[in-house]
């Protein structure tokens, strides 16, 4: 059974009360819970999720059926509501930076993270080697096709979840070393045990505490890391 097929199984038929794409973040919401995620917009430049009317007739199990679509933007939209299922399961998720863990957890000692987070070159020197991989990579990072070779030798590793949206999510984590301490991190990530299954430590993601002001903000384009009425949180495996 693959990731998307654990996610997925228990989300109910249930009706969504709004959707929003935005340009740098997808919301839905249903009821008194909201899912977020980041939008990934690489793809046709005129790609469109499909028809509005029939968006807003499926369920919420539906929506999220859309995380196996190759068009980017529709797998945005299907994380957005596997996170608004799994944000609304467990009311005691622990307060969590994860930046703050992975300088933590990564101090002196090789780190490899996919995906280019903005706080990563602040504490470079903090690190024996910061290895970042990026599909699109910037000066310095590592580019997508050296993680077989070079993921390996990470001693923490700190996983993006958009590559969940990306479909990248399987190849990728079978490059970790099992004694790796590993992470999966940022606003895409579902706030499920799930993902303990496959070997992470630490499930970090974000919780929408008012969802008025989230929404206003992702009408507005303002990126993730400058969402006001949002918490950070998540699950330590303790095993």
């Amino acid at each position: 059974m693959t990731v998307y097929e654990k996610l997925l199984e228990d989300i109910p038929h249930i009706p969504v009360d709004e959707i929003i794409v935005g340009f740098f973040s997808v919301l839905v919401k249903t009821g008194k819970t909201a899912g977020i995620a980041s939008t990934i917009k690489y793809g046709k430049i005129h790609d469109r999720i499909g028809d509005v009317r029939d968006l807003e007739r499926k369920s919420l199990r539906e929506l999220a059926g859309l995380v196996w679509s190759d068009n980017m933007l529709a797998a945005s939209l299907g994380m957005a509501a596997i996170n608004c299922y799994w944000a609304g399961r467990d009311p005691d998720f622990i307060t969590i930076n994860a930046k703050d863990m992975v300088l933590d957890k990564g101090r002196g000692k090789t780190v490899g993270v996919i995906g280019h987070f903005p706080f990563l070159n602040k504490h470079r020197e903090q690190y024996k080697e910061l290895m970042i991989f990026e599909k699109s990579p910037q000066e310095g990072d590592w580019g997508e096709g050296d993680i077989p070779e070079q993921l390996p030798r990470a001693d923490v590793v700190a996983l993006t979840a958009t590559t969940l949206t990306n479909h990248t999510f399987h190849e990728v984590i079978r490059h970790m070393s099992p004694e790796s301490y590993k992470i999966i991190l940022g606003p895409t990530t579902p706030l499920s045990p799930v993902l303990f299954d496959y070997g992470f430590h630490a499930v970090c993601g974000t919780l929408i505490r008012d969802y008025d002001i989230v929404r206003k903000q992702v009408l507005m384009a303002t990126p993730t890391r400058y969402l006001k009425g949002v918490e950070y949180v998540g699950m330590i495996n303790e095993e």
